[in-house]
């Protein structure tokens, strides 16, 4: 029983945490930037990036590793998809960047452990919105249309 309810507080925590986050990132971050997916001079740069710091644990084609919902003998998740089978567009644009900029741990708060490192120091907030415009570009229209509707219901 604990340990179900261990994970139930974990997944509170962690969802405050990316909230309190994207609320920062709303209010201080680079927002006029956002994510645009037609910008194509955004992609050129969001690909780049997104090879040269993303695609070794992503996957080139965003398919994220094997097993990725699974936990890891270490007790951490492989990096999941970004692709439309993940849940990457599953959240605002807010969130998105609080996560690539701060990084899983900083979210989730506590001890938490990621092999995912925080981009803060590392990409620009513009090279963030580029990777990010890059994935959403790659999405389906009707993920792409979904995704949308999620940033409106976020506002």
């Amino acid at each position: 029983m604990w340990r179900k309810d261990r994970w139930t507080v974990l997944a509170v925590v962690a969802t405050l945490g990316l909230g309190v986050l994207a609320s920062y990132a709303l209010n201080w971050g680079d927002q006029a930037s956002g994510i645009d997916p037609s910008d194509r001079d955004r992609l050129a740069l969001g690909r780049q990036v997104y090879d040269d710091h993303c695609a070794a644990c992503h996957g080139a084609g965003l398919e994220g590793q094997p097993d990725w919902r699974q936990r890891r003998s270490d007790g951490r998740l492989p990096a999941p998809p970004h692709d439309e089978t993940g849940h990457t567009w599953h959240h605002p644009d807010a969130q998105l960047f609080a996560l690539t900029k701060y990084g899983p741990a900083a979210i989730a708060g506590g001890n938490y452990q990621s092999d995912m490192p925080a981009y803060e120091g590392v990409l620009s907030d513009d090279e963030i919105w580029a990777v990010l415009s890059h994935i959403k570009s790659r999405w389906p229209a009707a993920i792409q249309a979904r995704h949308d509707q999620i940033n409106e219901a976020a506002k």
